[in-house]
């Protein structure tokens, strides 16, 4: 049976980095029209169950009431029953639960640090992420029904590997020989002490950011390196640089309606199988995707590295491509 799986996370789109910039706020009404979509697009197109994350704001029995109500649910909806944390506990039981039910695809709502926690336990299954928000590099803006239609194709298992060719790359950090975390897009070493509201947007705390992907394009700290080297999702390899208020600067933006000048080193490329060790001088905190995740004292060593150990990222439009070319959207009379 073709079945996909839906993470909606409640909380992404609501960090400090609204209240600090003009980034876009998706409130949990818009989510669940996004959902409603994509069960929608995925139905039609063979997907015969959804499985989807519980959250406090029920999103899932709210689309499977709303879309019965209607009259055109075709497909079973699955909530999971266990018990919330109202953390990211709850992406990661999920995900090992869609895990253990191999559905064919998995399709995220949120930003960087939702498609990370997925990234962590997701194993083999190719994922779909929409962004809610705006200041995500790894997420794409797609309409839900798009994408709902692009999880049909890859979960019927018709083409594999055609839709999704490279495993996405990722930053891993290590630490005493042992592997503490992971990051998507980047990683940045921060003088904040404790992980708080976790979102970072003080750039004059930052000592170091590495990175898996930079453009100049993107909004955060992947687009200081972007300002002076772009590297792609498909280069095998990423980069680092170093904060340096005495270097030239170059504008960036750093988040919604906020452009800064920003002087850093110049970047240093890390390509697959290198490592950058780093021994703390003080305390402070590893930010990944955006969030500060590590807390560290003086003279801890951490190990950062570039793999290509990441997610099967489905590129929705080729998915829709392939299907289309070989006849999977015609209708049987």
């Amino acid at each position: 049976m073709n079945s996909i799986g839906i993470i909606a996370n409640p909380a992404s789109g609501k960090d400090i980095r609204r209240l600090v910039s003009h980034a876009t706020v998706i409130d949990n009404n818009e989510k669940i029209n996004i959902v409603e979509r994509i069960i929608l697009g995925a139905q039609q197109n063979g997907v015969k169950k959804i499985y989807m994350m519980p959250d406090p704001y029920n999103m899932g029995y709210r689309v499977e009431d709303k879309l019965k109500t209607s009259g055109e649910l075709r497909c079973e909806i699955e909530v999971f029953d266990f018990y919330k944390e109202d953390t990211v506990e709850d992406t990661y039981k999920a995900v090992r639960l869609m895990n253990e039910k191999k559905v064919g695809c998995i399709v995220t709502l949120g930003g960087d640090g939702t498609n990370r926690a997925v990234a962590k336990d997701i194993k083999e299954i190719p994922m779909i992420s929409i962004s809610t928000g705006t200041n995500n590099v790894y997420p794409d803006m797609i309409e839900g029904t798009i994408a709902g239609i692009a999880a049909a194709v890859v979960a019927s298992h018709k083409f594999d590997k055609e839709v999704y060719s490279n495993r996405d790359k990722i930053i891993e950090i290590s630490s005493a020989g042992q592997l503490k975390d992971i990051a998507l897009i980047d990683a940045v070493i921060s003088r904040d002490v404790f992980v708080g509201s976790r979102a970072i947007w003080k750039v004059e705390d930052i000592e170091k950011i590495f990175v898996a992907r930079s453009h100049p394009a993107s909004i955060g700290f992947s687009s200081v390196v972007g300002g002076k080297t772009i590297i792609t999702e498909d280069d095998d390899f990423g980069a680092y640089v170093s904060i340096d208020k005495n270097a030239p600067k170059i504008r960036i933006p750093m988040a919604a309606g906020i452009v800064l000048p920003i002087g850093t080193s110049e970047p240093v490329i890390l390509n697959f199988g290198e490592k950058y060790e780093m021994t703390t001088y003080c305390r402070g905190t590893i930010a990944l995707d955006g969030e500060r995740e590590i807390e560290f004292h003086q003279d801890q060593t951490f190990t950062f590295k570039i793999s290509r150990n990441g997610p099967w990222h489905v590129d929705v439009k080729k998915a829709i491509e392939v299907g289309q070319k070989n006849g999977f959207f015609k209708v049987s009379e």
